[in-house]
């Protein structure tokens, strides 16, 4: 076995695989951008190298630095993790150029996997059943409008090379077929630098199912059977769990043996996984799409119910260890669910979000959820920690939550019960939309496809910020004031007398709601109202970041952060963001009534400016582009006015910056009638 192994990844992936290191003896050395210098994965490493500045192409994506940091720090193996450089053949060859170990297959199984037409056609030579569909290299658009009549409609424009769903287009309509290839051929070519497409036939009611695969050097392979993935928002997976609610034993058999002579046909080594496309009309057929020549994200579904540690497997196939466990000694227990937890807003079209993580609070891995039968058992693969900040280079995944029950039923359970308990202030995550999703009458029955949560999107609603929660978070601001005050009666929350208290008046906004809460009293004996009601009794007790609020008849517990302008709340009700609102003079004239600020709807880089300072523009024109993790959104102006502009190209900004100020055209005077 390795002595040293370098993890060439950050975030919750990189934790974990040092995680097992270090249970087997192995000394881990971790690697970190400027951005991540005090991340949890650096902390945790025996031994940390610094890559570069913060975005990825000069860091994790830089191929000589990697290197360099296993060769300085003794490595004798890279584990890539997923994504980055994990499925780059190049990085895999200087590594063997360099002496060390790449803990993944070879470089030839990288590249034909890589691309998606030579890997149709390598596997299809070994009877394993691909989609209906045309693919070769160099295929022209008139070639693809062709063969897509010949396929049969709908169809799926998919790129060579990459993935995640970028450059995917579903086109029903032979008409949309020029413009969407159009389309895919631009976003592939940015993404990817290579605008190579392929067409497939759309399988309706597609089904999403993966199987999880080993190979070792000495020409054993085994699968440790499948894993369903079809909660996807925009081919990006959401929600997996093993097993599968659809498969037979039979058709589990089959699909089982069908990934494997995947793995034979281009020589695998090491944990990779098999995708298939399953409609959920037949479940017996099922067509490979790709294979993921890497740890996958949803792993951890596979270890619980096999009780296999996959990373430790990979170490030890890498070490020219031979499988130790054949085929039929490989046994499923129970079901596991799996949530990934991402720093982005569902009630604001999945935009990304960001900011420094205020507190946390994650169930205790193992710990069976409350009242539930003592099998069912929680686990968090988790790269945060409080005072990480959640910027915009990176994934917006921040961990995942897996719950394994002893079947399906047990395990929803306790994995809402789990997400319940995972209580992360300072960033809006989308956390509660995945407890709405497992409550779908859909998804707790088993009938997925990769088209519902999409359907289920326009459903979801943030939840309402209730009394209760908006006393807690003025309680919150109002003991802050006291502990700052100290024994001084004059520096007292607004209002303060001496022997004559009057009430602190707070008014907070949380959603689209805005109230007032009057406080009266002291710490000691109080009373609160909101928007006039009538006072009830009011008691408070904080420890830490965990405050007690006893008002209207009931005790609630939260954990609780605040910054100037901002409580957070995160309760049994989920976490609620409370912001605190200064109440302003009234203008002696409307004027500028009509006024607008256009705010960063998420942390990142201003990569387009559209207009000149100064300059009159009309309600609609794009003012300002704004990007991160590979998301752009426009802004523009809401209404006719004069643009001032307040950054410029290249800037990074925070979520709620002001980047520009409409000053709307004054009404113009009526004239009087000659």
């Amino acid at each position: 076995m390795f002595q040293t192994v370098l993890v060439a990844n950050r975030g919750e992936i990189a934790v974990r695989v040092i995680r097992t290191l270090r249970e087997l003896g192995i000394r881990s050395v971790a690697v970190y951008s400027d951005a991540d210098a005090a991340a949890r994965h650096v902390t945790e490493a025996d031994d940390a190298v610094r890559i570069g500045p913060a975005p990825a192409r000069e860091s994790y994506l830089n191929i000589d630095a990697v290197v360099a940091a296993a060769v300085a720090t003794g490595a004798q193996a890279v584990h890539p993790g997923y994504g980055f450089l994990s499925e780059n053949a190049e990085f895999a060859a200087a590594l063997a150029e360099a002496g060390i170990v790449f803990i993944g297959p070879p470089v030839s199984a990288i590249a034909t996997m890589g691309d998606k037409i030579a890997a149709k056609a390598t596997v299809s030579a070994f009877g394993v059943p691909v989609v209906p569909g045309i693919a070769r290299p160099g295929l022209s658009d008139p070639e693809l409008i062709e063969a897509a009549a010949e396929i049969g409609y709908p169809v799926l424009v998919k790129p060579s090379a990459g993935g995640g769903g970028k450059g995917m287009r579903l086109v029903e309509d032979p008409a949309e077929l020029p413009a969407a290839l159009a389309g895919a051929r631009r976003e592939a070519g940015a993404a990817f630098g290579d605008d190579t497409l392929f067409l497939e036939r759309f399988v309706l009611r597609p089904r999403h199912i993966e199987v999880q695969v080993l190979a070792d050097t000495h020409g054993n392979v085994i699968h440790l059977g499948e894993r369903e993935c079809s909660l996807q928002r925009r081919h990006q997976k959401v929600v997996e769990e093993a097993p599968s609610p659809l498969l037979d034993a039979p058709t589990r058999a089959r699909i089982g043996a069908a990934a494997c002579d995947t793995a034979r046909s281009v020589d695998y080594v090491g944990a990779g996984t098999v995708e298939f496309i399953v409609s959920a009309d037949t479940p017996d057929e099922f067509f490979f799409m790709e294979m993921n020549t890497r740890l996958q994200v949803e792993h951890p579904v596979t270890e619980l119910v096999t009780g296999l540690d996959l990373v430790a497997w990979q170490l030890r196939i890498a070490a020219g260890a031979a499988l130790s466990i054949a085929q039929d000694d490989v046994t499923t227990t129970g079901h596991a669910i799996e949530a990934r937890v991402y720093a982005e807003d569902p009630a604001n079209g999945f935009l990304p979000t960001g900011g420094p993580v205020l507190a946390l609070g994650e169930p205790a891995p193992g710990a069976p959820r409350t009242g539930a039968d003592p099998t069912a058992t929680v686990r968090v693969d988790s790269g945060l920690a409080a005072g990480t900040v959640i910027g915009s280079d990176y994934d917006p995944m921040l961990a995942k939550v897996i719950a394994h029950g002893a079947d399906r039923a047990q395990a929803l359970a306790a994995l809402d019960s789990a997400l319940a308990r995972t209580q992360l202030l300072g960033v809006i995550t989308n956390i509660d939309f995945l407890r709405f999703l497992l409550a779908d009458d859909d998804v707790r029955a088993g009938r997925l496809d990769t088209g519902l949560l999409d359907r289920r999107v326009g459903d979801y609603r943030r939840p309402v910020v209730d009394d209760a929660e908006y006393v807690a978070a003025a309680t919150q601001l109002w003991l802050q004031r006291w502990r700052a005050a100290g024994d001084d009666p004059w520096s007292q929350p607004s209002g303060w007398r001496i022997g004559t208290p009057a009430p602190t008046v707070v008014r907070l906004r949380g959603g689209e709601r805005s109230v007032h809460v009057a406080i009266t009293g002291t710490p000691g004996e109080a009373t609160a109202a909101v928007e006039g009601g009538q006072p009830a009794p009011l008691t408070a007790d904080q420890t830490a970041d965990l405050l007690t609020v006893s008002w209207g008849g009931r005790r609630r517990r939260y954990r609780c952060a605040a910054v100037p302008g901002q409580v957070w709340l995160a309760g049994e009700r989920g976490v609620a963001l409370l912001e605190e609102v200064r109440e302003a003079p009234v203008r002696a004239d409307d004027q500028h009534a009509g006024d607008a600020e256009l705010c960063s709807p998420m942390p990142g880089t201003v990569v387009a400016v559209n207009v000149s300072d100064g300059q009159a523009v009309t309600a609609g024109t794009v003012v300002v582009a704004v990007e991160a993790m590979k998301m752009e959104h426009a802004l523009s102006a809401p209404v006719d006015g004069v643009v001032e502009l307040l950054v410029a190209a290249g800037e990074q900004v925070r979520v709620g910056q002001p980047l520009a100020r409409i000053t709307a055209h004054p009404a113009e005077e009526s004239q009087p009638d000659a």
